[in-house]
């Protein structure tokens, strides 16, 4: 049973940072693609970041290039997102999710096959 487990989520102020875990268990992940979505209040859920674990090569949205890393520990199973010099648009949920589909260049939401339950990211003015 494949299962996501996000922390690290909280509370900052405009310019701070944060790192987000990802535990991945129930399987090998060598070749999926995982990433990182957002979703804030009334909004869709988005792609922020997100890394082939099979190749290492990494894509992020616009909105957070040069502020946001993805990375990954294979020891660990875990995929972080580091977030820097974060804005109160970064306020959102975030989510961990986990596609086979490693090969694809698209990243909806309806293309990933499982999820976290989400960690609560909030950035002050």
């Amino acid at each position: 049973q494949v299962q996501l487990v996000e922390s690290g989520g909280g509370s900052v102020q405009s310019g701070g940072s944060l790192r987000l875990s990802c535990a991945a268990s129930g399987r090998s992940f060598s070749n999926y693609r995982l990433a990182w979505f957002r979703q804030a209040p009334g909004a869709e859920r988005v792609i922020v970041a997100g890394i082939r674990w099979n190749t290492d090569s990494t894509n992020y949205a616009d909105s957070v290039k040069g502020r946001f890393t993805i990375s990954r520990n294979n020891a660990k199973n875990t995929v972080y997102l580091q977030m820097n010099s974060l804005k109160p648009e970064d306020t959102a949920v975030y989510y961990c999710a986990a596609d086979s589909r490693w090969y694809s260049n698209t990243y909806s939401p309806t293309e990933y096959e499982y999820w976290g339950q989400g960690t609560q990211v909030t950035v002050s003015s």
